[in-house]
């Protein structure tokens, strides 16, 4: 009886801790495949259909970036103001780089914003893309699309990584400053009950600073320049804390800054990679996310 009771005994030990084996290997194997601007080289970026298309193409993160409008709707855009190269006047025509500034989104509401087109002109650095007429869409719309369309297909939950386009020059001209800018956003991801799988990244520290103080739950990353080298420490330093993950441009990252981050317990998810061979270099160096244009470089 007492033999018996030790091989049982033994075998649930060796059970479980084979279990808690293989959990650990799958937590340190998985991957973040993150779209940018939700399939930027596909599909007009930082609209709805671009982020329903990345869900198809198996992406575990949809990254898009957020604005402010003159009414306080968070609405997806890449830039503060109706970007030339992608978008279209009510009237037909189009922007130019010399003029695009002039229509900064801050000072619109909603309504004014949706009577231009951003997914019609045809883009000059990625031809592959496909025309649709689209507007900018809410971050509210667009993550209740996600939702239902998850829902639907039985798909599993994808996180969102949303970057605060803000600047110090910019503040009360093109953005609210960070405290009311992230406060905005949190009232959103909040209300749709999402906390848990959003990922807040930006260039501007001073955003993450304060969404690190009243929102210490919430994950944040670091955004950096492909000209900023001061390097890990400094950077964090100016940070003023330790972010979930470190996000460089793709031309910084060495094995030696991976393993740097790894040992400050922080992940490296680099941007914005669209060559498939340079894209498995780096997961073979051991990043532990790739942000792309093309999420079907991924398969």
């Amino acid at each position: 009886m007492n033999k018996l009771f030790l091989i049982i005994t033994l075998f649930t030990m060796n059970s479980c801790f084979s279990q808690n084996l293989f959990s650990k290997k799958n937590q340190v194997k998985k991957f973040d495949f993150q779209g940018h601007r939700g399939c930027r080289g596909l599909m007009p970026e930082n609209t709805i259909p671009a982020m329903i298309k990345a869900i198809d193409l198996g992406v575990t993160t949809l990254e898009m970036d957020v604005v402010v409008t003159k009414d306080k709707k968070i609405i997806l855009s890449h830039e503060p103001w109706f970007g030339h190269e992608i978008s279209t006047k009510p009237d037909g025509t189009f922007f130019d780089e010399k003029t695009e500034k002039s229509f900064p989104i801050f000072k619109m509401n909603y309504e004014e914003v949706k009577l231009y087109d951003v997914g019609m002109k045809p883009h000059p650095r990625f031809p592959d893309q496909q025309k649709l007429a689209m507007f900018k869409p809410l971050l509210s719309d667009l993550l209740d699309a996600v939702a239902d369309y998850l829902k639907k297909n039985k798909l599993p939950n994808v996180q969102f990584n949303i970057e605060t386009k803000s600047t110090i020059e910019g503040d009360n001209i093109f953005h609210p400053k960070p405290d009311e800018f992230v406060d905005l956003l949190m009232k959103v991801i909040i209300e749709k009950q999402i906390e848990e799988q959003v990922i807040i990244q930006s260039f501007d520290f001073r955003t993450l600073q304060y969404l690190h103080i009243k929102f210490p739950l919430i994950k944040t990353a670091m955004l950096i320049e492909d000209s900023d080298h001061r390097g890990l420490e400094q950077q964090i330093l100016s940070l003023g804390f330790i972010p979930t993950i470190y996000s460089p441009h793709f031309s910084l990252i060495t094995k030696k800054l991976i393993k740097e981050c790894h040992q400050k317990k922080i992940k490296i998810i680099p941007w914005t990679v669209n060559e498939k061979k340079e894209i498995m270099k780096l997961k073979n160096w051991g990043v532990d996310g790739i942000i792309s244009d093309y999420p079907n470089l991924f398969q």
